[in-house]
């Protein structure tokens, strides 16, 4: 009777070993759903269908894809022990936000990828481990403002895309770090699938981008019925004169005149723009409060801010989905250890009845 006993306990350890092999690999030679070069050191996990990060990516890999998936949100840790990327895209995904910290361990990167998903706020200081980005892109997401000083650790940024977004304006001095800046694109491409919604810029916003070769601006709602514009203005039309691509592609709102042929006497007027990145007052609030609903009128806060006003803070002790799960791989396993653990303990209880 202990052969048949030690035959079920062997088959079920064999199907555990086997289902615990296919949940760590992240390779297709491995059994995994991801495509590996170990030349190259270069992993695809594009269009996989995948919610959530491979486990087990090697540690040596330099280049990542994970684009075309279903990735709504990612874990702190998701990309820590990957301090070798050079090279990371999460194009066309759904996410939403991006968890403080997340690129912490990636002191190689030169290039970040975030374009084409539905990205509304970015974290403060999310990018300042990544002092060799060269390139980033954030267009065709869905932000609104940006947090000040969000990109002064990226003195080696190159090109920087915020298109097809939906600011409606730049933090002073956001810019300021980007010394070695070629390209910026604040523009709306011809489909106009997100609307940026700039009037204007702060003074000075772009005095610091020495190296500037190509600044895109079309499609904005220009405002030069204001006084406010006239910084834009005067740097539009001296850059010209350098030779700066772009600088003719900003056009008013009102009127399809060039930015940079705006005189003093068109803008003329003393314009207040509200402050659309600062929360509620708490004299507002109160105000509010006392009154009844269908008097409170909609205030156009972001939701950055307007979390940062209930102290929301962006949950890291959620269990997340299980990484096993999230292969082809994975779930086959799982069948199979199921199939295996089942027939194991059949097999004893037959014996078991014959003994």
């Amino acid at each position: 009777m202990m052969g048949p006993v030690l035959a079920a306990c062997l088959l079920i350890i064999l199907s555990t070993a086997w289902i615990s092999q296919a949940n760590g690999a992240t390779c297709k030679k491995d059994g995994g759903v991801c495509t590996c070069n170990d030349q190259t050191k270069n992993v695809d996990c594009s269009s996989k269908g995948l919610t959530a990060i491979p486990s087990n990516i090697p540690v040596e890999t330099t280049e990542l894809r994970l684009n075309f998936n279903s990735l709504s949100k990612l874990s702190p840790a998701a990309f820590h022990g990957l301090s070798k990327l050079t090279y990371l895209s999460l194009t066309q995904n759904k996410l939403q936000t991006l968890p403080p910290g997340v690129f912490d361990h990636l002191v190689a990167l030169g290039t970040l990828n975030l374009n084409n998903n539905q990205l509304k706020y970015l974290p403060p200081k999310i990018f300042d481990s990544l002092t060799k980005l060269t390139y980033l892109t954030l267009n065709t997401n869905k932000l609104q403002s940006l947090p000040e000083g969000v990109f002064d650790k990226l003195a080696e940024l190159k090109t920087l895309d915020l298109q097809n977004n939906q600011l409606q304006r730049v933090p002073d001095g956001v810019f300021d770090s980007l010394l070695n800046l070629n390209t910026l694109d604040l523009s709306i491409n011809a489909w106009k699938l997100q609307r940026n919604q700039l009037k204007r810029v702060p003074e000075g916003a772009f005095d610091k981008l020495q190296n500037i070769k190509d600044l895109r601006l079309e499609e904005n709602p220009w405002d030069c019925t204001c006084n406010d514009i006239l910084y834009m203005a005067k740097w539009l039309k001296k850059k010209q004169d350098e030779g700066l691509g772009g600088v003719d592609t900003a056009g008013c709102e009102e009127g399809g005149k060039a930015v940079l042929e705006i005189t003093e006497e068109e803008a003329a007027e003393d314009c207040v723009y509200p402050n659309t990145t600062t929360a509620i007052p708490t004299t507002i609030i109160t105000t509010l409060a006392s009154s009844n609903d269908d008097d409170i009128p909609e205030l156009p806060v972001p939701q950055e801010n307007f979390q940062k006003f209930l102290g929301y803070q962006e949950p890291d002790h959620l269990p997340t989905q299980p990484q096993c799960l999230m292969s082809i791989s994975g779930y086959l396993g799982l069948m199979m250890s199921l199939v295996l653990t089942s027939a194991a303990i059949l097999y004893v209880i037959h014996f078991l009845k014959k003994a």
